[in-house]
């Protein structure tokens, strides 16, 4: 619990592992230049029975988080699988109480990722996440890549 109030500092290619299981290895690094406040844990760490996972996320950005558009980039055995783009927070309306979070401010939430919809077939993915304070993803906010080494196929 006291490891909570403390966010620790990553530099950049500096590998943060996630979890490992007998069926699945994940871990991060940061790939844009400026260290960041960040920590993001995963459980439980199984692709097998298609699981809901639970994500934890907290993080201190540079910036305040108005708007945010994130970018998925997904890559299995080196070949890209899949682009992704979507408008987190508008500045209107937003459904997300972590749309308000001012620069400076720590933002901690958790939420679900739907496991169930995605069947990962055994192999080495590369996810690349980035975020931007601006729709013409031009200030970037955060970039993580995320190694996911699925060990087993799921049937």
């Amino acid at each position: 619990m006291f490891g909570l109030f403390f966010v620790i500092l990553f530099t950049p290619g500096v590998s943060e592992f996630l979890c490992t299981s007998p069926d699945l290895e994940m871990s991060y690094t940061f790939c844009d230049s400026t260290a960041q406040a960040f920590t993001f844990n995963l459980t439980p760490c199984s692709t097998m029975n298609k699981p809901n996972w639970k994500a934890a996320l907290t993080w201190i950005p540079r910036s305040d988080i108005t708007f945010l558009k994130v970018v998925f980039n997904v890559w299995y055995e080196g070949a890209k699988a899949l682009h992704w783009k979507e408008v987190v927070c508008s500045g209107a309306d937003d459904k997300y109480a972590e749309c308000a979070t001012l620069k400076g401010e720590t933002l901690a939430t958790e939420f679900d990722i739907k496991g169930a919809r995605i069947t990962f077939p055994k192999g080495n993915y590369n996810i690349i996440l980035r975020a931007f304070s601006d729709d013409a993803e031009n200030n970037m906010v955060i970039c993580l890549n995320f190694t996911m080494i699925v060990k087993q196929d799921p049937y």
